[in-house]
């Protein structure tokens, strides 16, 4: 099963960049159970794959991993970078945006789904 998930111009760049970085060979997306809502989006840059990852190539290049343990939970996943200022502060972040969420907590970092 491929996963359907699209990432932004500006998120491939600046996820190539730490991948450059950090001299990995891509970048691995899974989720842990964590924070005040139940899951987390745990992204980061890998040296290798894991035995239970699959990958795919975007079109620009960027090399995926997916962790098949939350396959079905990152379907449809949406990831872009934003670089804002708020409150006077610099803000540099990936942001997910996931149909599969039911709801998230009000600091953000963590969401729920539906059981």
């Amino acid at each position: 099963m491929n996963p359907t998930i699209t990432i932004t111009d500006s998120a491939s760049a600046y996820i190539k960049k730490m991948i450059e970085k950090g001299h990995g060979i891509g970048f691995r997306l899974s989720v842990k159970k964590t924070g005040c809502s139940g899951y987390s989006y745990l992204p980061v840059i890998v040296e290798k794959a894991n035995a239970n990852d699959i990958s795919f190539t975007t079109d620009g290049g960027l090399q995926i991993y997916i962790d098949t343990a939350w396959l079905d939970l990152l379907q449809g996943l949406r990831i872009d970078y934003v670089d804002e200022e708020k409150s006077g502060l610099k803000q540099k972040r990936l942001v997910f945006t996931n149909p599969n969420e039911a709801s998230r907590c009000g600091c953000g970092e963590s969401f729920h789904i539906e059981d």
